[in-house]
């Protein structure tokens, strides 16, 4: 390359990222644990139809698949699924217990035995969606495996139950239901795996019902343990209806520990007022404040304006892991996530030193080591493990390899915008950018504007090769982090409250006009895209502004009543209710936001992509959409993209392969950019 400088067009650059390796680094290592001494973790498998195996990293630093194609480690309760693994070291080495995706069943596994392949542990149902399982924790002392079951009653997607079940490792359940134990009574609509103490003598949990989403509010629940392995006398231990408990576990000297929102910012609190305060295994219902303790019970450990957890989207999402020193691993940050050791005794938190700028909410701890998965700006995601003695840190697993010149990557600005009524606006801004290649003086750049999904949820700050693959070509992206997102507190978080379809639109519009007033973005070339909750954001503001020349919309939400109705999954079944209000009491404004009861509204071309397979926003979204579409009397170009066997979220290489490089030609031919090498999309007209 050396030092010349080519002057092109903006999206008419060359680029060595191509759409096959952007596909090829999707997907990131996740649910960290320890078997022994091995750090062990699933992991992408792009090429392999998307599934995630399982991966190990032995003492000599080696890393190793446990799981030959095609186990797919992964679980679908809640359809987005949790900690799908579990594992211990015994005698005869490692045994695994695991969900594989095809049957939603568990298995138990020993690596070590070759002439063993996974047996199952549990039953197919043909009911429904069956049973499912998340969360697993191994009772090798019971012979048992502890974890959520999730039944299907009935063939709806909301006929379902949840119970904190345990699964004996015999095998004896594999044909058998009956011979599941059910460790509590299914009360509760939502139930999360659980906890024991290092006594064995306390287990905790969380809970929540409809309507409310666990970032509104949940309860931390408490039991005895019976000798028999059963749980007694279940109470409340913190939590409600407007408290969002985040996480909970166990110190190593048995005090409850959980992440509370109370405060609006999700912090960690000590349950001081537990069973040993009374004697007799319930609340002492005391609410004093003795000892700096909140009057709901609980002493904070340290409060600050930051976040110590966040959405609970999978079961047995951990923010924070307690070390045996009694000092906790926590993520916390601001729009970001940090990995650092908290004192609970003075309160601070020393963070780990190393290039790693946003960890994901997964941690696993032995004696002094933490696990943890990593990312930066200038890396994607890796394993990383912390020494909590030393403040050192290094990566042992996944390890970022750049696959081109890191000349090429962005180089993202963090910056805060200025919105309606002069509300602030987090976004990250990846201008273009190309070693190689500058634009003509008088060319200012197209920009995308990126909506995540969610919405409930925020855009990291790290290095994305889909983002890379457009700015490396001269086109600028701008992730908006919303109001409604996760990491600025509750009062933020708040903001999409009933207002779904409206700040978020406002807020993307605020953004993309703000960079073309300043002069960073060509006000013509303006382009917005989303998947999921981000598809319904680009929908809606293709018809509600006129701010955008085109969008992207990927497996979306677009009509309001039948997707709250009956059209999505249990867990989001009636998350309308607070994105958008009662449907009983404000029924006109389900119609009037929906971008399917104003299809002709929608002036900008757009590309509008769906798996066949999604259990979340199913096709039918898209279809009844497209079908009002054709009634208009003037045709808008457009073009659809329905993917077999894709669901919720594309994983497979050739899936993203054409739908990124579609997605580039849609912004091509409205843009008049001329990218070299990508296949023309078809726009029906």
């Amino acid at each position: 390359m050396g030092d010349i400088v080519q002057t092109l067009a903006y999206g008419s650059w060359p680029s060595p990222i191509d759409a096959s390796l952007a596909a090829a680094h999707d997907g990131h290592p996740d649910f960290v644990g320890f078997v022994g001494d091995e750090v062990w973790w699933t992991e992408p498998r792009p090429a392999e139809g998307g599934r995630r195996t399982l991966v190990r990293r032995r003492a000599d630093g080696t890393e190793e698949s446990v799981l030959p194609a095609p186990w797919n480690v992964r679980s679908r309760v809640m359809e987005y699924g949790g900690q799908p693994w579990t594992g211990v070291v015994g005698d005869d080495g490692p045994l695994v217990v695991f969900v594989d995706f095809a049957d939603q069943r568990l298995y138990a596994y020993e690596p070590g035995d070759p002439d063993k392949g996974p047996r199952p542990l549990t039953p197919v149902s043909p009911v429904g969606g069956g049973l499912r399982w998340v969360d697993p924790r191994l009772r090798v002392e019971l012979g048992e495996v502890w974890c959520v079951l999730e039944e299907f009653t009935g063939d709806g997607p909301t006929d379902v139950r949840r119970v904190v079940a345990a699964v004996p490792l015999d095998g004896s359940a594999a044909q058998d239901q009956d011979a599941v134990r059910e460790l509590t009574d299914g009360q509760h609509r939502f139930v999360t795996g659980p906890r024991v103490s290092p006594d064995g003598r306390r287990a905790a949990w969380l809970v929540w019902d409809h309507p409310r989403m666990p970032w509104d509010g949940t309860e931390l629940m408490v039991a005895d343990v019976g000798p028999d392995g059963t749980l007694r006398q279940a109470r409340k231990a913190a939590g409600g209806p407007d408290e969002s408990i985040a996480q909970a576990d166990w110190s190593a000297d048995g005090t409850l520990l959980y992440a509370s929102d109370r405060t609006g910012w999700w912090n960690l609190y000590r349950d001081d007022r537990d069973d040993r305060d009374s004697g007799d295994g319930r609340d002492d219902g005391r609410d004093d404040d003795r000892d700096g303790r909140d009057v709901r019970g609980g002493k904070a450990l340290c409060t600050r304006e930051e976040e110590f957890g966040g959405p609970l989207w999978k079961v047995g999402l951990r923010w924070f892991a307690p070390l045996e020193s009694g000092l906790i691993a926590v993520v916390h940050g601001r729009g970001a996530g940090a990995l650092g050791i908290l004192d609970p005794e003075t309160g601070e938190v020393v963070d780990a030193a190393g290039p790693w700028t946003e960890y994901a909410a997964t941690l696993a701890t032995d004696g002094s080591r933490v696990a943890a998965v990593a990312a930066s700006p200038r890396s994607a995601y890796e394993v990383v493990e912390l020494d909590a003695r030393t403040g050192r840190a290094r990566v042992v697993g996944a390890p970022h390899d750049d696959p081109v010149d890191p000349a090429y990557y962005p180089e993202p600005q963090i910056r805060t915008f200025s919105g309606p009524a002069g509300r602030e606006i987090h976004a990250h801004i990846y201008p273009p950018h190309h070693p190689g290649q500058v634009a003509p003086g008088d060319e200012l750049p197209p920009y995308v504007l990126w909506a995540h999904g969610g919405p409930t949820a925020r855009s990291p700050l790290v290095l994305d090769l889909q983002i890379a693959y457009f700015t490396s070509r001269g086109i600028g992206v701008a992730e908006v982090n919303y109001g409604g997102s996760t990491g600025y507190g509750r009062e933020y978080r708040n903001r999409l409250r009933e207002q779904w379809g409206v700040v978020d639109v406002e807020d993307c519009a605020a953004v993309a006009l703000a960079l073309a007033e300043e002069g960073t973005a060509d006000r013509g070339r303006l382009a917005i895209r989303g998947g999921s909750a981000g598809g319904w954001t680009t929908a809606a503001s293709l018809v509600s502004t006129d701010v955008y020349a085109c969008g992207t919309i990927l497996y979306p939400v677009l009509d309001l009543v039948g997707w709250g109705e009956s059209e999505t999954h249990d867990f989001e079944s009636q998350y309308l209710e607070t994105l958008v209000g009662p449907l009983a009491e404000v029924p006109g404004r389900y119609a009037e936001r929906s971008p399917t009861e104003h299809a002709d509204r929608v002036t900008a071309p757009f590309l509008l992509l769906q798996g066949l397979d999604d259990a979340v926003c199913p096709p039918t979204q898209c279809e009844r959409f497209l079908a009002r579409l054709a009634e208009r009397a003037r045709p808008l170009p457009h073009a659809y993209i329905a993917f077999e066997g894709e669901g919720h979220g594309f994983r497979r290489a050739d899936t993203m392969v054409r739908a990124l490089e579609s997605e580039l030609s849609l912004y091509a031919q409205v843009f008049g950019l001329n990218p070299p090498g990508i296949p023309t999309l078809e726009l029906a007209k």
